[in-house]
């Protein structure tokens, strides 16, 4: 007999429509409800977001608004605790207020006597030293502390947190599955959405196909962002993909992961690249592309896939899509690393010959690629529940 349900507040960077975080946020709610059932415990998640309405109608979960404190002291004191994450939350690369908003939210949970959990959290880079301390404090007091790299957990001892317990997992999006693959673990809501996403078309723009072409080209997914200034690392992938595409008429599926800026970005290199469709290779662009299980199918459907977009080579990965990765962040470094990866190049020092190559190579040796990691990327998909199965286990001791 399941008990009365237990509320968990979850803390991240949830709302805003980054489909790598919604893709954490979809995989804890599976996680949860799946890790939750098998302790006999019952957890019903309360979403902190910044748009709580789009929230509860793509997941089927109550959601309150992160920014409004009212209601987030109201949601925590009626909680039986805090998750916060996973994601990049703690770091200072993209302001100085991000590590004080997300300290400050385990800290109001700590405050009421909740016990807080850290989820497969990317710790750093923290280069303002005053939050070092800021961090042990509030870790310090924290029931279960899981990071998703041995960096992350490097970077805690070196504030003080040797002696406290930290799990490294792997992130929680490498556990992601489509809804036909969870059986009864699948929400009805995400079911929905992500059946109604995929009737819909997944390619809103393609500027050289024509009516009833129906002619099957090797699929390369590229998920680009903005970063460097002169747009250096986009004009070598496009160089790279216009290399590429001498060699083979390719379909370039381009995969915005952040709106509107991933689309920007995307459609950078796309005017790059219009002088390939008079030699056979295609161009489209995922524009509509919302809901993190439509993206994982978008993302399945490729042979190969160039990311500077974190989760779209965690996605990859979990998908067994042979995958280039482009570094910028420590975090992309630190990923490939564990499956046994190193990054085709830099942005700063980006090679488009490199990357033609590489594209080549995958596109000739995917199942080689594919074989020499399936027992690492395994053991990565299996053990993405862990911090899902020591919180349901801790509230079913306590319950």
């Amino acid at each position: 007999m399941v008990a009365t349900p237990q509320t968990i507040v979850i803390s991240g960077y949830y709302g805003f429509q980054n489909s790598g975080d919604e893709a954490v946020l979809q995989s804890i709610l599976n996680a949860l409800q799946k890790q939750s059932a098998a302790a006999g415990v019952s957890i019903e998640p309360v979403v902190l977001s910044i748009d709580p309405e789009w929230t509860t109608a793509n997941y089927g979960v109550k959601s309150v608004h992160r920014m409004k404190l009212k209601e987030v002291r109201k949601a925590i004191s009626e909680s039986s605790g805090l998750i916060s994450g996973g994601g990049s939350l703690l770091q200072d690369v993209t302001g100085s207020k991000t590590i004080p908003y997300y300290l400050g939210i385990i800290k109001l949970a700590q405050w009421m006597g909740k016990p807080t959990f850290i989820y497969a959290q990317g710790i750093g880079p923290v280069s303002r030293k005053l939050f070092h301390p800021l961090i042990k404090s509030v870790f310090r007091k924290c029931a279960y502390i899981s990071v998703r790299d041995e960096q992350s957990r490097q970077l805690l001892h070196t504030m003080g947190l040797g002696g406290k317990t930290i799990e490294v997992v792997p992130d929680p999006v490498m556990g992601l599955s489509l809804p036909e693959e969870q059986g009864g673990q699948a929400t009805d809501v995400a079911a929905r959405k992500f059946a109604d996403a995929a009737a819909k078309s997944s390619s809103a723009y393609a500027e050289d196909s024509e009516a009833g072409n129906e002619v099957s080209l090797p699929v390369v997914g590229i998920s680009v962002r903005y970063w460097e200034g002169d747009r250096a690392e986009l004009k070598a992938i496009a160089g790279g993909l216009l290399k590429a595409a001498e060699k083979t008429p390719l379909h370039f599926k381009f995969l915005p992961f952040h709106h509107p800026s991933d689309n920007e970005a995307s459609r950078y290199v796309m005017d790059q690249l219009k002088d390939v469709a008079s030699k056979g290779s295609k161009i489209s662009i995922c524009e509509d592309t919302l809901h993190p299980l439509q993206m994982l199918r978008e993302v399945e459907g490729c042979d190969v896939l160039i990311g500077m977009r974190l989760h779209s080579l965690i996605y990859a990965a979990g998908r067994r899509v042979p995958l280039i990765g482009i570094s910028y962040d420590p975090k992309i470094d630190h990923f490939l690393d564990r499956i046994n990866c190193q990054p085709v190049g830099a942005t700063t020092t980006l090679d488009s010959e490199k990357v033609a190559a590489q594209v080549l190579e995958l596109l000739e040796n995917g199942s080689d690629w594919r074989l020499e990691r399936e027992a690492l990327i395994a053991s990565l998909v299996s053990d993405a529940e862990s911090p899902a199965r020591h919180i349901a286990q801790y509230l079913h001791r306590k319950g």
